[in-house]
């Protein structure tokens, strides 16, 4: 998939990570085959919260654009960076995922404190892993940068 397409509707890119191994879970295999890779984006600008479920239906519909005889190619999970976690946006219900509209869940699914994002007992593997921790680290100290910049 190329990354084109989501920097029509998200902006410009603001972080690339290199290309990352998927061997969490093989949840993934049957529709999208063997091996898996993935990567993780950011974009600017910043964009507000209250756009996550409009974002995540959009991502929803590239999905669907870019799969071949009814099988995903790619699995897009936008989320937003704040200074205390990471929320991604699902289409699936649980305990620990607030609604926010339009069939569209908030999943808590790090928090940041002590220096370091902390998963939490829901947190999917990958990220947990120390890999996209630090990647996402990364991603937050470049948000609060920008954050500063945009409220000057």
């Amino acid at each position: 998939m190329g990354i084109e397409i989501l920097m029509e509707k998200l902006g410009e890119l603001d972080f690339k990570s290199q290309l990352l191994p998927f061997e969490f879970t093989d949840y993934y295999y049957k529709e999208m085959g063997y091996p898996l890779i993935r990567r993780i984006v950011a974009f600017l600008p910043l964009f507000s919260r209250e756009e996550l479920v409009e974002i995540k239906l959009w991502t929803n519909e590239v999905e669907e654009l870019l799969s071949q005889n009814g099988k995903r190619r790619v699995n897009i999970d936008p989320g937003y960076i704040s200074q205390h976690n990471l929320i991604l946006a699902t289409t699936k219900e649980a305990p620990h995922r607030p609604y926010l509209s339009k069939g569209i869940f908030a999943d808590l699914t790090l928090i940041y404190e002590y220096g370091e994002f902390k998963p939490l007992k829901w947190t999917y593997p990958d990220y947990a892993s120390l890999t996209l921790r630090g990647i996402l680290k990364e991603i937050r100290s470049r948000y609060l940068k920008q954050l500063k910049e945009w409220k000057c």
